[in-house]
């Protein structure tokens, strides 16, 4: 491969959103797309496909074609290496691909490389840390069996808390009040929303909730103090195995700050890159291209 005209394709795919950034050799950036839900635990070829036309969209924007492109994909899901064999074998239209787990991409950007700790706070939660060429990962269970303080838990406790006002074991707050507006006043309704709800839609709730918080609100405040605790707890764990730095990264991770533990705030830094560029980075990593523009 002629490595002036090499291009390079980061995914970070999550479960509430696809995105994609084109870098040429040089690092200059060529276009950028946002697409739909890229989890693949939650829909393998649902993801992919979404993987797909957010490529193309950048693609078209960079005035480049797929095929050329070689792709690092940081995906939610990918928990063991069989998640990336499935990608391997999916033969996607990209020169080339290599496959991780989105934490593992975010590390990348974050750290380029060195040793620290991150803490996805997104629609979903996880901490990684890679410490002496040793991977460490807390959390990232998924929906159904964790991601406690992320989006999505933030909003289903909102949900549920509403569930419990609906029966009078709850008193009523503003927050509760504009959750029933949005999923149904009454069992039946509420029922019928949760049948079809996703991570994604809870996760669309936590804005609200941290809205409130801010304002008073007690079963607001009750659930952001119970999510960071569970952040904190996540942190406190990498920090443990001897993440040194953390940092806090994900659709949530700018409000959370405040409500944390003294010791994990003291260890947060900022990240050197996003999880894109750490896509990329792997995508180069992988042809033997170093990162010539960070």
């Amino acid at each position: 491969m002629e490595q002036a005209k090499a291009y390079f394709l980061g995914i970070d795919g999550g479960g509430s959103r696809c995105r994609a950034r084109i870098r040429d050799a040089a690092g200059r950036m060529l276009g950028e797309a946002i697409g739909g839900s890229s989890n693949i635990y939650q829909d393998f070829d649902g993801a992919l496909a979404n993987i797909i036309a957010t490529a193309a969209e950048a693609a078209g924007r960079a005035h480049l074609k797929t095929s050329d492109l070689h792709a690092g994909l940081g995906l939610a899901g990918i928990v063991t290496s069989v998640g990336a064999e499935r990608i391997a074998e999916a033969k996607l239209p990209f020169a080339s691909v290599i496959a991780d787990n989105d934490a593992y991409a975010a590390w990348v950007g974050a750290f380029a490389g060195s040793d620290g700790g991150i803490v996805i706070a997104g629609t979903g939660s996880i901490g990684f840390a890679s410490i002496n060429g040793v991977r460490h990962m807390v959390g990232g269970w998924g929906f159904a069996l964790g991601d406690h303080g992320s989006g999505a838990w933030l909003g289903h406790h909102a949900v549920r808390r509403a569930a419990l006002a609906i029966d009078g074991l709850l008193q009523p707050t503003p927050l509760i009040e504009n959750v029933l507006s949005r999923v149904g006043r009454n069992r039946f309704d509420v029922s019928r929303w949760s049948e079809q709800a996703t991570p994604k839609d809870y996760a669309e709730m936590a804005p609200l909730v941290f809205e409130c918080a801010a304002k008073g609100d007690v079963v607001g405040m009750t659930i952001v103090i119970e999510g960071a605790a569970a952040i904190s707890s996540l942190g406190r764990a990498l920090l443990a195995r001897g993440a040194g730095k953390l940092c806090l990264l994900g659709g949530v991770a700018k409000v959370y700050p405040p409500y944390l533990d003294a010791d994990v705030k003291q260890a947060l830094t900022a990240p050197g890159a996003d999880a894109l560029d750490g896509a990329i980075m792997m995508a180069r990593q992988a042809q033997s291209i170093p990162v010539s523009w960070a």
